[in-house]
């Protein structure tokens, strides 16, 4: 009775919408079991288990775990912050998304009619040119580019394709091009057009009596927005 008694006692509180409400919301039970494990380990002190530490106690690998993050990131449930403790920058889960949502009487209706179209293919997109699945960082960085930083999804495309063909195909890159359009008021792909001729215009007149311009490489509609201060 005693072993009975400490079990009962070592209690983990949830809300029962959860369990009687995840269907609704386009969850299955593995995205169930992962936001339950993270649930625990905040509540043990761990605000960051990885997904191998995870997938410890899950019946799936650390590959499908990843996949379980990046789609609950994806759909809003999940989302990563940063804490600051004892002056130590650290990343966190926040489950503040799914508690919003069993809130919500709409629920996945809810969030359906107010997706926007173009989230799932750009993460995709992203994916086929990274060769490879995104990380839940990566992933919440396109969130925040969407959500928080107002960029129109057809311009992040672009700054993706400029990091392309500048051969710097990384995050902090294609944020930095972003924050650039946006600080020059580019808000769309066609004013990234016009002021890259015109760049290219000044950039000519400047090199025409250099030998390095058969050297440059042709970088079409797109340039190297960082080497501009102007």
């Amino acid at each position: 009775m005693n072993g009975i008694a400490t079990l009962m006692k070592d209690q983990l509180a949830l809300p029962k919408r959860l369990l009687t409400n995840y269907r609704q919301l386009g969850l299955t039970e593995s995205d169930v079991m992962v936001l339950l494990h993270i649930h625990r380990f905040q509540s043990e002190g761990n605000d960051f288990p990885t997904p191998s530490e995870l997938s410890d106690f899950l019946s799936i690998n650390e590959y499908e775990c990843s996949q379980v993050l990046r789609k609950l990131i994806q759909k809003g449930y999940l989302s990563i912050e940063q804490s600051t403790d004892e002056q130590v920058l650290n990343e966190v889960y926040s489950l503040y998304g799914l508690w919003e949502s069993l809130v919500e009487e709409q629920g996945e209706a809810y969030r359906t009619q107010n997706e926007e179209p173009e989230q799932p293919n750009m993460f995709v997109l992203f994916e086929q040119e990274f060769g490879r699945a995104l990380s839940p960082f990566e992933i919440e960085t396109i969130n925040i580019w969407i959500d928080e930083d107002a960029q129109e999804p057809a311009l992040i495309k672009a700054a993706l394709r400029e990091a392309v063909l500048m051969g710097k195909l990384n995050f902090k890159y294609i944020d930095r091009i972003l924050r650039e359009w946006k600080k020059k008021g580019i808000r769309s792909v066609q004013d990234a057009r016009e002021a890259s001729k015109s760049f290219r215009g000044q950039q000519s007149k400047q090199n025409q009596n250099s030998e390095q311009n058969n050297q440059q490489r042709d970088v079409s509609i797109y340039y190297n927005w960082l080497d501009d201060d102007a």
